[in-house]
This record gives structure tokens, C-alpha cells and sequence, in this order.
């Protein structure tokens, strides 16, 4: 009777634990506001287990060696605004940064048109959109909202948070809308060199992520993926071969303070490894513009954006790149390779 009643306490205590560690577990996806709600691929995050084939000898077959440092230096947001817009064409053509991306469903699109088409030569790729973050400042995707109605909230506009969006997605829904953002780069002059995915926000969703993945691959455009995405490929879910995993990753987070934002930034630069890293940032320049759109928002906000210039901009950061013998490389570079 003793033992009986011991299994059924030790069977109590198993069960109670595996429901406070699901507890625990989702309850911190919600809080860092990461939206996987599959168990396998929530197991596979928290661990950092991936199983997938880098790009074949991407660095011998991109001209440099295995003990080379190559970063892309990477400007998100382009189309946002006439600031991200004027911050980040000044930044591309002096060269502070390397590469673009561009948020086609924004309302200053025409402009990143008429400057890729006066700077072919300029690496400009897709920030693939499906949320809408800032508090008065919208947008609904490429397509009429009737053609992609899960995509769409109440109001008209995307979703204004990750979690929405990937509980409510349509994978097939989703293709068209990615298409058409693809399809309207191409119509006003761009030829894509990538594509990404604004907010992080078709990376968490295996459905989703597979309908970003192909997309990549019937464009011809190579597709970016952070390692810790790469969780998702196992071998019931190959990595495709136009998928480029950046091993080495980085992009200012909200609890950096700003003043120590250029000794961030600098020990990136000091510490980079060899091999192919991403730095992403987010340019602008804080006037009233920018503190409109950005309202109550100092993450990525206006001062955060114009101190992401004023750093990449300045003597330090270019003399670091070069007595660490950094090379800037581009998406276009990795495009020629891939295709």
C-alpha cells in the first residue's frame, strides 16, 4: 500500500512538473515575445539545436578565405519614412553600410525606386512585411485587404504584433501578399537582392516560415536566416540551397543603454569572428517626423535610429572596420554566388 501510494505521489509530482515547465516555457516565449506555439520547435529553441549544411564553401566561392572577417552591414526599414529614407540612401552611397532592405508596404516606396534606379550598383533587398507595430502610424499589405483577409485586423491593417500575425496567418493568404510585395519592387525599378522578414515575424511558424523559404526560391533570391531560426530544419525539413544561415548575428537590443550604444557597436567590430556575420541597424535622423511615427515607442525609435548613424557614420567605427580588417560584403555578391 506504502508503494502504491508512493507512485501515485511520484507520477503527481512528474505531471505537476512537466505542466510548470510548459507553464514556464510559453510563459517566457510571451514575455520576449517570440510566437512558437509548436512543442518540438519550442524544445529545439530553448536548446539552440540546429542540424542543417551551411552554404557550400559560400566564402572560397565569394573570393576570400576561411580566416577572413566579411560582415553585411545592414540598414532595415527603407520606404518607412522620408527620414529612414534620406538617413539610409546617404549611408548606402558613402558606403557606411553595405546593404538595404526595403518595407514595400509603406507609404515612401517611390523614392527607393527612383534612388535604385539611379544606383543600380546599390545592394538593396526585400523587408518582407506583415506587421503594422507603430501606435498611429499604419499600413495594410500590397494587395487589397479582401484578398488576404487573415492577414488583415478589424481596422484594415496588418497586425500590429507577431503573436496576431501568426496566430491568424493563412499560409496561402500570406503567399500572395509576399508575392505581390516581391512583384511590386520589381515594377517600380528594383531588382531585389534578398529578402527578410521584418520584426523577425515569418520566422517562428513553420507554415509560414516554409511559404517565406519557397518564395526565396521561385524569385531566385537568396533568403536570410539568423542561426537560431535554423532549428527548424532536421531531416524531415532540409535547409534549401538558397537559404543563407548567418551564423554570427547582431542588432542592438531595447536594454542597451544609449550611452553606451558606441561601445557596443565597437566591440562587434573588435570581437568578430571569421567567417560571414550580419550587423543590422536602423537608420534615420530624429526630427519630427521620426518622433511622430515613433511615438511612445523609444525601442527602434527616432533617437535610436539617428545614434545608429551618428556611430556607423563616425571616425571610430570606420577606423575599426579597418584595423580589423573587415570586409564589407553584399547580399548582390552572395545573389551572384547562389545563382
Amino acid at each position: 500500500m506504502k508503494i502504491k501510494n508512493f507512485l501515485i505521489k511520484l507520477l503527481k509530482w512528474i505531471f505537476f512538473s512537466i505542466f510548470l515547465l510548459f507553464i514556464l516555457i510559453f510563459g517566457y516565449f510571451e514575455y520576449e515575445e517570440i510566437p512558437i506555439y509548436n512543442l518540438k520547435v519550442a524544445y529545439k529553441f530553448i536548446l539552440g539545436e540546429t542540424n542543417y549544411k551551411p552554404y557550400d564553401n559560400l566564402i572560397g566561392k565569394l573570393g576570400y578565405s576561411k580566416n577572413d572577417r566579411l560582415l553585411i552591414l545592414h540598414a532595415d526599414d527603407i520606404g518607412l519614412s522620408k527620414s529612414v529614407n534620406k538617413a539610409s540612401f546617404n549611408a548606402l552611397k558613402k558606403r557606411y553600410v553595405s546593404s538595404g532592405s526595403i518595407m514595400m508596404t509603406c507609404e515612401y516606396i517611390s523614392e527607393v525606386g527612383q534612388f535604385a534606379i539611379q544606383n543600380p550598383e546599390i545592394d538593396l533587398g526585400l523587408h518582407l512585411t506583415v506587421t503594422s507595430e507603430w501606435k498611429n502610424y499604419k499600413w495594410d499589405g500590397v494587395l487589397d485587404p479582401s484578398e488576404t483577409p487573415s492577414l488583415i485586423n478589424k481596422k484594415g491593417e496588418l497586425f500590429n504584433n507577431k503573436k496576431k500575425f501568426v496566430l491568424n496567418a493563412d499560409p496561402e493568404d500570406l503567399r500572395k501578399e509576399l508575392q505581390a510585395q516581391i512583384d511590386l519592387s520589381r515594377s517600380i525599378g528594383i531588382n531585389p537582392t534578398h529578402i527578410d522578414s521584418h520584426e523577425g515575424a515569418l520566422f517562428f511558424d513553420q507554415d509560414l516560415f516554409k511559404v517565406y523559404l519557397e518564395l526565396g526560391k521561385e524569385n531566385k533570391l537568396p533568403v536570410f536566416i539568423p542561426k537560431l531560426v535554423a532549428v527548424h530544419f532536421d531531416e524531415n525539413f532540409p535547409k534549401p540551397k538558397n537559404t543563407i544561415v548567418i551564423e554570427n548575428f547582431y542588432m542592438a537590443e531595447p536594454d542597451i543603454e544609449f550611452n553606451d550604444w558606441e561601445s557596443y557597436y565597437l566591440n562587434i567590430l573588435n570581437e568578430l569572428k571569421p567567417g560571414l556575420s550580419q550587423l543590422i541597424i536602423h537608420l534615420a535622423y530624429d526630427n519630427d517626423e521620426m518622433k511622430s511615427i515613433t511615438v511612445d515607442h523609444p525601442n527602434y525609435g527616432s533617437k535610436w535610429r539617428n545614434l545608429d548613424y551618428d556611430i556607423v557614420s563616425s571616425d571610430k567605427f570606420q577606423k575599426a572596420l579597418i584595423r580589423n580588417n573587415i570586409k564589407l560584403i553584399t547580399w548582390k555578391e552572395i545573389q551572384n554566388v547562389v545563382y
